[in-house]
């Protein structure tokens, strides 16, 4: 496999890993599907004009609209649950998306396509799990794991099959085209998908709801959608042109240590002293699963 092919992904984690800190930054004072959309929109959006700019202009089949339509609908189910989830969550709950993601990914490569799965692709993912829960220990607090919001929780139970969903179900079209235009009429599709849930929220807000524009805010809903939607979901694909969607699945694990990291030089927080251990075990795990096929 390329270099490109395992970066991608990794790149893509590392995107996601920002987003910690940009919710620091203020982007937390928009509702949760709000932000989901706008997100959406700039992302399809952006996307949408570096397709047509760098790439032939093609012709899709209905049946190829179907499929986009269909992984847009992951990604609306993605984020809709992944937004309300977090809002409705502890940090610590909120972690368990980064590790049922990769599992459930790992899953239905193999029903639904059959992928392979090796003893030494096993052993890297329970590896990369391992190190990934010691990470988000000395993060969080774990003993609030077991309250709070039972509806947040499986919330983020159904992003976490979603992301999944769009991984898998994303790779056929992937190799059929390409990763930029898979990403982004997936992408588009999944707008009116979001959309339509802003208004039911608005509509139910807190009286005392008030956005009030600021740079935090601007800066914080671009990194949304320009890194963390449009590169990263197109970095997230362009590994499934190469990779097994199970073996791309486990680059996600990298997105708390960024986050750590990120946390630690740009908010002067601290790491725990299992930082070092967890990170080093995550790493391990992914190289045994990025290096199963040699």
């Amino acid at each position: 496999m390329s270099r490109a092919g395992s970066l991608a992904p990794l790149t893509a984690a590392a995107l996601w890993g920002g987003m910690y800190v940009v919710s620091k930054w203020g982007f937390a004072v928009i509702p949760p599907v709000t932000l989901a959309f706008l997100r959406v929109a700039l992302g399809g959006l952006t996307l949408f004009v570096v397709v047509r700019l760098t790439m032939p202009s093609r012709k899709f089949s209905r049946d190829d609209w179907k499929r986009f339509g269909i992984l847009g609908g992951w990604v609306a189910l993605t984020l809709v649950t992944q937004f309300v989830g977090t809002d409705l969550t502890t940090a610590s709950q909120g972690s368990l998306l980064t590790v049922l993601t990769p599992v459930f990914t790992v899953l239905l490569g193999i029903s639904v396509l059959g992928e392979s799965f090796s003893r030494r692709k096993g052993a890297g993912m329970a590896l990369a799990v391992v190190g990934t829960v010691v990470v988000l220990t000395g993060q969080y607090d774990f003993s609030t794991v077991g309250s709070g919001n039972l509806l947040g929780v499986l919330a983020l139970f159904a992003a976490s099959f979603g992301w999944a969903g769009y991984t898998v179900w994303g790779k056929p079209l992937v190799r059929t085209y390409s990763a930029l235009e898979t990403a982004t009429y997936s992408t588009l599709a999944s707008i009116p998908m979001v959309g339509i849930f802003v208004p039911l929220e608005l509509a139910t807000a807190s009286p005392s709801f008030d956005v009030t524009v600021t740079i935090p805010i601007v800066a914080a809903v671009l990194y949304l959608g320009v890194f963390s939607t449009a590169l990263a979901w197109f970095l997230w694909y362009r590994g499934l042109e190469e990779l097994d969607a199970g073996v791309v699945a486990v680059f996600f694990f990298a997105q708390p240590v960024v986050g750590a990291v990120l946390g630690a030089l740009l908010l002067s927080e601290s790491l725990a002293p299992s930082f070092l251990a967890g990170g080093t075990v995550m790493a391990l795990g992914v190289w045994v699963v990025n290096t199963a096929g040699e």
